[in-house]
């Protein structure tokens, strides 16, 4: 796979390119963070995040692909590092903390914290592997494919769970889910993503 402009203007080191990159994916990378389980993330996510992007600028050499390519890769460098800080803190025994108990209220207005809140709640009824694939797919609109690959699961199995969370936030909270993703007729499964309405 070649790599696009904007990938190869980063590996040969533009600032241009790397400001492009850290804009497109910079907030979507805390963002999926600070919806992981506290177990699973015991750093706070802007370390885990900066850590992400310093390892990513060290070997963007070896990394082919597009600029959305680039978005899975470096959200798997992101996995990668909330797991071994998780080990770490298992081997210190110690207790992971509520970051969000520290942090500043997001901005925006009100109506959008509200809105935010009410999102968070509903990806925290989902059992995990479900919580994580409806999060990067329909909350942060990341690529199925991308997604797989950050997560470390094959696409079926993204889209199995993608398909059990919808529906499952389908049937507790009628009014603020997406219907869940349908299996056109003809015997594939390929899912095809919800309908989104224009603001």
């Amino acid at each position: 796979m070649a790599d696009d402009e904007l990938v190869a203007a980063a590996k040969a080191g533009d600032p241009e390119a790397w400001r492009t990159l850290y804009t497109r994916h910079a907030g979507r990378l805390e963002a999926w963070l600070r919806t992981r389980p506290t177990g699973e993330v015991t750093a706070a996510p802007e370390d885990v995040a900066h850590d992400a992007w310093l390892v990513a600028a060290t070997r963007i050499a070896d990394f082919e692909g597009s600029a959305d390519d680039f978005a899975g890769w470096l959200f798997g460098i992101a996995r990668k590092k909330s797991a071994g800080s998780r080990r770490r803190a298992d081997r210190r025994r110690t207790q992971p903390g509520e970051v969000g108990a520290h942090l500043p209220p997001a901005p925006g207005p009100a109506a959008g914290v509200e809105a935010g809140d009410v999102a968070r709640q509903l990806l925290a009824s989902l059992p995990p592997r479900e919580r994580a694939v409806v999060g990067l797919v329909d909350g942060l609109g990341m690529e199925p494919r991308a997604a797989a690959e950050v997560l470390d699961i094959s696409p079926v199995a993204l889209r199995v769970a993608r398909h059990r969370g919808l529906r499952r936030l389908r049937r507790r909270h009628p009014a603020a889910s997406p219907a869940p993703p349908a299996t056109p007729a003809g015997g594939t499964d390929e899912v095809v993503a919800p309908a989104t309405t224009p603001s």
